[in-house]
């Protein structure tokens, strides 16, 4: 059974990704406790480990905050993931077993009652063996690859791929894109495998280089008003 602490590191991660807890907000203990309902020392325990997943950062004289990052650094996020996760698709076309690559079968079939459950304006995927890009990396069965990209990489990733990569169509392009990578691993076809994910996550950044250029927009008007 979770913990108490282990319950509000969940609510609150999710708040955080989703946005419900936006990009750079102050975070507030009691405003917290409030609004899930946890206890002092469970939220500072979930805080420490949200710090240290770098979803939440502290600096000197102004408290915690969540993390943001400028439009390069989520821009180079996304072209070191590119490089890495076509590494990761390869290697997971030699080292996924069949029972593995059914599975991701199955976790696609989840995936499209989600798309469809959000009128196709949305692909959010929960943390670990639900999320595609997860079981992809685990499929590499390469320690140091699964290391760099399960660490802090993955979950400003997913911060950033379920705030600012959604547009009109984009998840059920992203969904095929899935499906094609998932034949590619099926074929035992590691050329393909890395190629289909190298331009589906260049994809996924080519939207978010649109939607960051919106955002500045978006804030420019606020501000001239």
């Amino acid at each position: 059974m979770a913990t108490q602490a282990e319950r509000a590191f969940d609510c609150i991660q999710k708040a955080i990704v989703t946005g419900e807890v936006a990009m750079g907000a102050k975070i507030s203990e009691a405003e917290l406790g409030q609004r899930f309902g946890f206890g002092r020392a469970p939220l500072r325990e979930a805080l420490q480990r949200l710090e240290v997943r770098g979803l939440i950062e502290r600096r000197p004289h102004a408290g915690a905050r969540v993390v943001t990052l400028n439009p390069e650094s989520i821009l180079e996020l996304y072209t070191v993931r590119e490089a890495l996760e076509g590494m990761a698709a390869r290697l997971a076309a030699v080292h996924m077993s069949d029972a593995e690559i059914d599975g991701m079968r199955r976790l696609m079939d989840a995936h499209a009652e989600g798309i469809e459950a959000s009128a196709g304006q949305a692909y959010y995927q929960e943390e670990g063996d639900f999320d595609f890009h997860y079981r992809i990396i685990a499929g590499s069965k390469n320690e140091r690859l699964i290391s760099m990209l399960r660490g802090e990489l993955y979950h400003l990733l997913r911060l950033y791929r379920y705030q600012l990569s959604t547009q009109a169509g984009r998840p059920d392009r992203a969904f095929r894109e899935h499906h094609r990578i998932i034949e590619a691993l099926s074929d035992r076809d590691g050329d393909l495998a890395e190629m289909l994910m190298r331009r589906h996550i260049a994809a996924a950044r080519e939207n978010l280089k649109i939607r960051l250029g919106q955002t500045q927009v978006e804030e420019k008007h606020y501000v001239s008003r």
